[in-house]
This record gives structure tokens, C-alpha cells and sequence, in this order.
């Protein structure tokens, strides 16, 4: 089982290790905008799109705080493993930035920051932020993980404005954030989208971790 990674300049290990679980069957093809190796996604059962660096905006704006630093060659690369996997129906799992990608490449838009009240929510320096998040029942993502609501890290201080098309939003913290976002029409392609960081969750059985990682996996392997 071959499952590609998106190359994220932060934390990157998390990911491998969370994904292969010490599970010998697992490969991990790392996906970089660096080595510009699309044609491994041929070769890849299903896609982890990481996160990282906010991706640039289409349009150049200013506001309090925002960013400076952008990776527009990583931004080019990923929506072009995104397309690849749309097009060979992979198996995609977007995580914060990965989830936003998704959305942006769907057609949908971002707010480029939460706002102060927002941000002491989902954002607060460096530290992960942990807070409640309600499921849609009618979802997914409940089936995945059998659970109204639950608590996730965070660590995003942006978030989707206009959902994409072909798209549901399918969880959402206190604030009204989307949290999760998965494909409308589930039983064609595996889609999902979340916002926090399943990854370095410091309980890996919470659900909200664990479920994730076997709903992926079960996806490759039926």
C-alpha cells in the first residue's frame, strides 16, 4: 500500500509516523514541490495533502497581521497532485491546509484571517489550541467517527469563506467554522477534509485522530 504525502516545511515527520503506525504494508511516497515528482502520483493508493504555509492569495491584500511569506511553487504543485488525484478517482485526505486547497480548487473562497476572537479559539502563537466541534449525523464523516461532537486541536488562522462545489460541510466549531469538508457525492471518490491536525492530536485513539487514518486506509484497501 503506496500512500503519497505532501511535503510540509513544518513538522513534517508527524505525518509518516501517524499514517504508518508501524504498519509494514504502509509506503510512504513523499509528494515535493522540491524534486517536482507529480508522475509518483500515479503510483500512489491515496493522497495526504499536509499543512504549512498559508497559500497566496489570488489577490494581494492588507490586513492586521497577515502573512508575508507565501510558497507559490508549492501552491502550483499540490493543486496539480490535486487534479491528478480527481482525475484517477485517489482516495484524497486534506488536513488544514490541505483542507483549504481543496476548497480553493473547488471553486470555493477563504477568510484570509479569523479576527482576534476567532484566532484565541483556533490560534494562539505557536501552541495547538483545543476546542469543541458538532458533526453533521447525515455526513461521512459521522459514520467515520460515530461521535456528535468532540474536541480537536488548532492551529489555523484562516478558514473557508464560500464553500466549493461539489462540496458539504460536514462539521463546525462553536464560532461557526467549517471544520470539515467532504465530497457531496461520497460513494464516487473519497474526499475529506479537516481543519485540525489529526496528526499531532496528543491522544492518537481519539477519534477524531485514529478513526481518520482507518477510515484512509479501509478506502485503499475495499
Amino acid at each position: 500500500m503506496k500512500i503519497g504525502v505532501t511535503f510540509s516545511e513544518t513538522n513534517f515527520h508527524n505525518y509518516p509516523k501517524w499514517i504508518k503506525e508501524n504498519d509494514k504494508n504502509i509506503e510512504i511516497i513523499v509528494l515535493s514541490y522540491e524534486e517536482n515528482n507529480l508522475e509518483a502520483v500515479t503510483n500512489c493508493d491515496a493522497v495526504v495533502l499536509t499543512g504549512g504555509i498559508d497559500m497566496k492569495p489570488t489577490e494581494e491584500v492588507t490586513y492586521e497581521n497577515a502573512p508575508s511569506e507565501f510558497n507559490v511553487s508549492r501552491d502550483l504543485f499540490e493543486t496539480e497532485v490535486l487534479k491528478l488525484c480527481l482525475e484517477q478517482k485517489k482516495p484524497i485526505l486534506g488536513i488544514c491546509r490541505g483542507l483549504q486547497l481543496i476548497n480553493v480548487y473547488k471553486g470555493g473562497t477563504l477568510h484570509l484571517d479569523n479576527g482576534k476572537t476567532q484566532n484565541e479559539i483556533h490560534k494562539k502563537e505557536e501552541l495547538d489550541k483545543m476546542h469543541p466541534i458538532r458533526v453533521e449525523e447525515d455526513s461521512l464523516f459521522y459514520k467515520i467517527v460515530n461521535q456528535k461532537k468532540g474536541e480537536v486541536n488548532s492551529a489555523h488562522h484562516q478558514s473557508i469563506d464560500k464553500l466549493g462545489m461539489d462540496l458539504k460541510a460536514t462539521a463546525f466549531s462553536e464560532d461557526g467554522v467549517i471544520e470539515v469538508i467532504e465530497s457531496s457525492n461520497p460513494e464516487k471518490q473519497f474526499i475529506l477534509g479537516v481543519q485540525w491536525h489529526p496528526e499531532r492530536m496528543n491522544d492518537f485513539e481519539n477519534p477524531f485522530s485514529k478513526n481518520i487514518r482507518t477510515a484512509l486506509i479501509n478506502t485503499i484497501c475495499n
